[in-house]
Formats: C-alpha cells, structure tokens, sequence
C-alpha cells in the first residue's frame, strides 16, 4: 500500500511549481522551522479528518428533515472522496507561503485602490459568513498565543528580506485559517456544513499552535535567532492575578497609590500629580475640622451604590454627584457625630470621574438623547474606577471599552421621535439599567455585558457591511453604465450631427441602437471587437441610405446590403428590442434600399447619331423654370442640429453647484481629505440633521456616496457640492476616535494648562 507523501515531496513540488523559487533560498534554521511545522500541521489535519466523520453522523443524526440529513452525508462521503486533495493543496500553500518569504515580485506594479468595474459583484451571504468565522478564529488565536507569534515573526524579518507580519507569518493563524479555506473550494458543501468543518480545524489544528509556536522559537534560539528576545507583558489576561511585584502593586491599587508597568509610571499617578499641583485653583480645597475622619473604600462604595439605586429615571443636566454624595455624608456625619470626609485618593478619582464624563456630556459627537443614557453611567464607571486604578491606563480595560463600544454605536444613530423604538437605544439602555441594578463591586459585570454589547453589535454590522457593499456595488455599476452611456453618445453624435438622414434612421440609432452599442461597451470595452463592429454596423447602415454618385456605389451596395441587415437584426435581438417595432423599421429600411437601388440603376442614356453625323440625345431637356415634383414614398429627412443625450431611466443627475472654488480653497481640501468611512453631520435645516458615513467615491463620476447606520444610501454628493456645504457650515467632520480616550486626553490637556496658567 503506498504510504502518504512526505513533507520532502512537497517541497519538490512546490519549487517545480514556482519558477523563481530558487531566487532566493531559505535560511537554514527557516527550513528547520518549516518542515517541523509542516510536521505537526499534517499530524492535526489528519486528526481533523479523523474526526469530521463522527461529528457529521451526529448531526445527521440530529437533523430535523431528511433534506438536512442527506447534506450531512453528502458532506461525510464528499469529505472522504478530497481528504488527500484537501490535505495536499494546504500543506503546498503553507509551503508556498515560506517560499514567498525571500522573493520580491519584480515588474509587478503595486495594486492601487481602485474600483473595477469588470469585476463587480454582490457580496455573497455565504462569503461573508466564511469571513466572519475566519475573522473570529484568527482572533481567538490571536488573543491566546499573540506573544509567541510576535516572536516569530521578529526573528523571521531577521532572516529573510521581505518584511513580514503577524497577519503575513506563515505560521499566523489568518495564513493557515485562508490556506485551508482556499483548500476547501472544492468541496460541494452548503455553508452550514462548511462552518462545521472551519470548527473542526479550530479545534484540532488551531488549538495546538501553542506548542508550534514554542517549538519553533526553540528552533530559532538554538540557532542563535534573537536568543535574548524578552517575553512581552501579556495582555491578553490583565485580571489575571500576577506573581512577585503585581501581587505586590495590586495591594497599592486597593489604596489608590500609583503602580508602575514596566518602570513607566500609570496615568493614574500623572493624573494625581496635575490634581495635586491645580487643587486651590481649579478645585477648591476642602476645608475639615481635625478629627475628620476619612470613610472606607467599603463604605464609600456603599453610598455610591445608593446614589446609583436612587439615581433617578430621567437624570437632569444639572444632576451634580459631588453634592449628593455631600448629602450623604453630612447625614452619616450627624450619625455618628463625627465627620466623615472622602480620602484624598478616592477624591481625586471622583474629580477625574467627573471631568472625564463633562467632557463625554459637551462632545458633540455623540447625539443628546444618547448623552442622558450614557450619562447615567458615571456612577458605575466611577465605581470601577475606585476598584481598580488601571481603568484610566489600560486601554482594555472591559469598563473603557464598554463606554467606547456604546459610543462608537452611536456614531450613526440618528434622533428620533420615539427613541425607546429604535433597537440600538433600546439595547445601550438595557446596558445602563443592568449597570444601575447589578453592579455593586464586582467588576466582573462589565466583561459580561460587553461581550453581549459587541455581539449586538457584530450582527448589525454585518448586516450594515453587507447592505453597504451593495450599496456600492450598485454605485460602481451605475457609475459605468454612465461612462458607456458617454462613450455611446460620443460615438453618436460624431456621426450623426450636422448630417440631414432619414427620420427612420436617426430614430432607430438613436432609440435602439444606442442599446446594442451600450451593452457592447458593458459587456466588452470600447477596444474590444464587438465594439468595433458595432460602430462599423452603423457606419454601414448610414453610408447605405445617402445618396451616391460613384459609379461604384451600387456594387458596393449589393455587397454590403445582406450583411448589414443580419448584423442589424442580431444586434437589436441581442439587446431585446421590441420585435414590434424592429419588423416596422425593416419594412421601411427596405423602402429605402429600393429607392437606393432604382436611383442607381438608371443608366445613362447613349446618343443617338443623326444623318448629319451629329449626335442627339433622346431625353427631353429639362425646363428649369418648374420646381422638381417630389419623387413619390420620397422618406421624411430630418437633419440633426443637437446633439443626442441619453438619459438612464430612473436616473437623475446630481446637480452641480454654480459656485466654482480654486483647488486649494480650504473647503476643496476638506473634500479631498475625507476618507470611505469617515462620518459627517449635515445640517438639513434648522431642525433636522442627517449623520451618515461616506460609503464610496466613484472616481470616474465623481460621486461621494453616503450611507446611514444600516448600509443604506441616503445621500449622494458631488465633489463640488460637497465644499459648498463646507463653506456654508452645513456638513460637519464627526471624531470616530475612542471616546474615553478623547475625554482622558482632554483631561490631562485641561489640567497642565490650568497648572501653567
């Protein structure tokens, strides 16, 4: 029995297949990693497929109708029939990812960002399904085992000469995750069985890169590859609790002391320093008898959690934490008869709280009707915050991100009547009221709904991706059919105008063949063959029904008249016209082919030789001095003096501004300097705005395409009309940037100005 081929055989293959493979070879310790990698990837690939067969039985065996069943044992049998196959073609496109390491493509211009029009499509459910398991794979793997990848990855860009990445290393698992995707293509599946088996390489492949990743940095150290490469702070689990000096520092958190990371001081302590410097400026100091006596972390956090038990539905502009708590506190005072004062570490994280939330409560990015929801979340965030000083220095942190999660929602949301109708409100308000119901210290909360948050969000993202790459695609497609709809007049009008024709003629050209023309230069481009021939058709028809006194003309005629006449017919079939009108239309272009033909038959008569030997001729002078009668059936002339727009039913044109600007005229550059995916405000009217997000600029037309949240167009722009809008005030440029790190950022920025003031 022949035995499976070896990792050695692959290679063969591999550099018989690239021509260039031997323009630079690898290092050998890069071969070392590679075969062993190779190694333990067909090992886990065979598990995969050891196991696949049991696991769609089970489904099978839990299928709800048998047309369901059947797919899972098409699936198994189709499985077993491209198992090699399959196998074969991932580990040859792993080993052509390591051959690619150490060759530059050369004479291969760099592939810009531009749309073609000869590869338009609809993004299909199916791919997209396939990207968004691909995306969540990559990012599982990712999370888990970042550190070690970017190890490899720096010792492989010492090594070869082509710059690579984490989302380039051969050994990444978006590389492996699009190589088994790409060896799976011909598998005859429905994407529901597809998805199963992107499951089964996540459980047995991708779940030991662990050790892939560790044995191949082993490889490279031994080899004497950045051996002194330090491991990076791991990220990935920051509420892990840390041995030596982080057990040490989270003991200085409970107090509110600054910690370090790595010799760097937290942003928490540089906070503390601008506080301390500015208080009895912009913060007064707070006057307190001797014998005050500052309340517990415990004990804070208990009127904090009242406040927020009894904060109330609708939460004023002017609901001022700082004096409620101050209520608070004088009623435990008179209590207990002693005063009770906030600790200075645990106020200074009230007043960064409270700056923090001032300025997410005057952004103008975020719309009114949202800012009261998020408001709301000042006294869980400032709860948090009190638990654990890393909230205002790590960017992870699940409180941050949930706040910048909301607030990048809210980018598009538009205002509404009745808001509490909208599903985005409706879900950031289900967040809130959690917050204000549940959290009283533990943390772990804000992990909890953040992950539901961005599920949410996930899923209307999707969506939103997939309407707006249609709403894109439609836009490119108009955008060539208008540039064909140009070519065709150009052509047209070159022949056309100024020429007297037969009504009949100009008609059919103008109404029907315009059509064939088009969808000529949609379907093949103006330098095609079927273009040309289309423009020869009807150079023809024309050249056939003027008048002609070459003596040659009428052999020229006879020649050309059956031709043209088939070409005529299969071209206005092709494009679907009206039978109806296409039988008329012969009918008389036969008329005027008979005439053609009559005019040139006469033949000119020969003299007739008198006695006298002169000559005679036996047509009767004409008298000039009576108008020609009109030959009979003579065809109505019309003589084209316009020239000829077609217009695309439906369809109208964006209308361009008077006003024409100097190219570098500030509003000018502000158009130039949007990017597909920026968002902006206009300003309908006094009252109503529009948010919506720039979609795609159609180059070729010039046309900036806006959509709303949800993918749909809502607004087409030209470029012109765009800087109108600028210079008038009425479109306005909204910050996408994180907003918890924009507030933290204009906080540090408030306090060193007051501190130089």
């Amino acid at each position: 029995m022949q035995t499976d081929a070896k990792v050695v055989s692959l290679t063969k293959g591999t550099t018989q297949q690239s021509p260039t493979s031997s323009a630079g070879r690898l290092p050998v310790a890069l071969i070392q990693v590679r075969d062993k990698a190779a190694v333990q990837l067909k090992q886990t690939l065979q598990m995969l497929f050891d196991n696949a067969d049991d696991t769609l039985f089970e489904m099978a065996d839990r299928a709800t109708s048998n047309a369901e069943q059947n797919a899972f044992f098409e699936a198994m049998r189709d499985l077993r029939l491209k198992r090699k196959s399959i196998e074969r073609t991932f580990l040859e496109k792993v080993f052509e990812c390591f051959a690619a390491l150490n060759q530059y493509e050369v004479g291969k211009a760099p592939q810009l960002d531009v749309a073609s029009f000869d590869n338009l499509s609809l993004v299909q459910n199916d791919e997209l399904e396939e990207v968004v398991a691909l995306d969540a794979m990559v990012a599982k793997v990712m999370s888990r085992d970042g550190v070690a990848l970017g190890h490899i990855t720096a010792r492989l860009n010492t090594l070869v000469s082509k710059k690579i990445e984490d989302r380039t290393n051969p050994l990444g698992p978006r590389v492996l995750c699009e190589s088994f995707l790409d060896a799976c293509r011909s598998l005859g599946v429905e994407i529901k069985v597809k998805l199963i088996i992107f499951k089964l390489f996540e459980k047995y492949v991708l779940t030991e890169l662990d050790a892939l990743y560790a044995e191949a940095n082993q490889s490279l150290i031994q080899a004497g590859v950045l051996p002194d490469l330090r491991s990076a702070p791991v990220r990935r689990q920051p509420d892990r609790p840390a041995a030596s000096s982080r057990g040490a520092q989270a003991g200085n958190v409970a107090s509110g002391g600054a910690t370090g990371d790595e010799g760097v001081q937290e942003v928490f302590g540089v906070l503390q320093e601008l506080l301390t410097q500015v208080r009895g400026s912009a913060f007064p100091r707070r006057e307190y008898p001797a014998d005050a006596v500052p309340v517990s972390s415990v004990d804070l956090m208990r009127l904090l959690s009242h406040l927020q038990q009894h904060l109330p539905q609708q939460a004023a502009d002017d609901y001022d934490l700082r004096v409620n708590l101050d209520q608070l506190l004088s009623r435990a005072s008179a209590r207990s008869g002693r005063v009770r004062v906030v600790g200075q570490v645990d106020d200074d994280v009230i007043n960064l709280v409270s700056m923090l939330f001032e300025f997410i409560l005057d952004d103008r990015t975020l719309p009114d009707s949202l800012k009261a929801l998020i408001g709301r979340m000042q006294i869980p965030m400032l709860k948090v915050a009190l638990l654990d000083k890393t909230f205002f220095s790590r960017g992870s942190h699940p409180a941050r991100r949930l706040l910048n999660e909301i607030a990048a929602a809210a980018l598009g949301w538009v205002e509404q009547d009745e808001a509490q109708r909208d599903s985005l409100y409706h879900r950031i308000e289900q967040v809130v009221q959690r917050l204000l119901n549940d959290f009283v210290d533990d943390p772990s909360i804000f992990s909890e709904l953040l992950a539901e948050f961005l599920a949410y969000t996930g899923d209307e993202r999707r969506r939103s991706e997939l309407l707006e790459q249609r709403t894109r695609d439609a836009e490119e497609g108009r955008a060539k059919a208008e540039l064909a709809r140009k070519r065709v007049e150009e052509a047209l009008n070159q022949r056309l105008l100024g020429r007297t024709l037969p009504e009949v003629v100009v008609r059919l050209l103008r109404e029907a063949w315009s059509k064939v023309l088009l969808l000529s230069c949609l379907k093949h481009g103006v330098e095609s063959a079927e273009w040309q021939a289309a423009l020869q058709t009807m150079d023809d028809l024309i050249w056939s029904v003027e008048s002609h006194e070459a003596p040659e003309a009428r052999a020229r005629l006879l020649e050309l008249v059956p031709g043209l006449l088939k070409s005529l017919r299969d071209g206005l079939a092709s494009a679907a016209f009206d039978p109806f009108s296409t039988s008329e239309f012969f009918s008389q272009l036969e008329a005027l082919h008979v005439q053609a033909f009559q005019r040139l038959r006469k033949p000119e008569p020969e003299p007739v030789e008198l006695a006298d030997g002169g000559l005679e001729s036996p047509i009767p002078l004409l008298d000039l001095s009576e108008e020609p009668a009109e030959e009979e059936g003579a065809p109505v002339m019309v003589a084209v003096v316009e020239e000829i727009v077609l217009a695309a039913p439906g369809e109208t044109q964006v209308p361009e501004p008077e006003l024409t600007l100097a190219d570098d005229d500030e509003a000018l550059v502000f158009v130039d300097n949007l990017r597909v995916g920026s968002w902006v405000e206009f300003q309908e009217d006094e009252e109503h705005k529009l948010r919506c997000k720039l979609a795609a600029l159609i180059r070729p037309t010039g046309k900036y395409i806006f959509v709303n949240r949800t993918g749909m167009k809502v607004l087409e722009k030209s470029r012109m009309g765009l800087a109108v809008e600028f210079r008038r005030k009425a479109i306005r440029l909204l910050d996408d940037a994180l907003l918890f790190d924009r507030a933290l950022e204009s906080v540090i920025g408030n306090l060193r100005r007051l501190k130089g003031a």
